[in-house]
């Protein structure tokens, strides 16, 4: 596999395992199925390819063909996870919620909260901007670390 590659898919993964101790500082509980999830900071998708675009810069060049193919696809990818997938994850909280009122309307007595949790849709599917550029400013980080630590490695 080359090393461009290694690089997004290792960024990939770490994001994921961040998004595990950054919510511990906020539920103040550790949930290890955060590593499976979307959404969250830092966003992996925007890690992933920011890394990738990093790294072939600083092998390739800016002016390369394969910077300019990384480049765009990766914004594109930026632009999915904050625009359309964050509005598709509200889309999901407010059918939820609709949901829920059917059932209570409906004559559920209980809490309001669906007991058959595979009824409900996935709420975090995007992200919000700040997850973005963590995630972004992340794939920064790891593409320079990766492309430098090659670089000593051939010398």
């Amino acid at each position: 596999m080359n090393r461009a590659i290694q690089t997004a898919l290792c960024t990939i993964a770490l994001a994921q395992f961040l998004k595990i101790p950054l919510a511990k500082r906020k539920t103040k509980k550790w949930d290890w199925s955060l590593f499976f999830e979307t959404g969250g900071m830092p966003s992996s998708h925007s890690a992933g390819v920011a890394s990738l675009a990093t790294y072939v810069a600083l092998k390739k060049g800016v002016h390369s063909i394969d910077f300019a193919l990384a480049a765009i696809f990766g914004l594109i990818v930026m632009y999915d996870a904050q625009g359309v997938r964050h509005q598709t994850g509200e889309l999901a909280i407010r059918v939820n919620e609709l949901t829920e009122e059917i059932e209570k309307i409906k004559g559920a007595h209980d809490d309001g909260k669906l007991d058959r949790k595979e009824e409900l849709l996935r709420e975090r599917l995007g992200h919000q901007p700040i997850e973005v550029i963590g995630g972004a400013f992340l794939g920064i980080v790891t593409g320079g670390l990766s492309y430098v630590i090659t670089r000593k490695r051939s010398l």
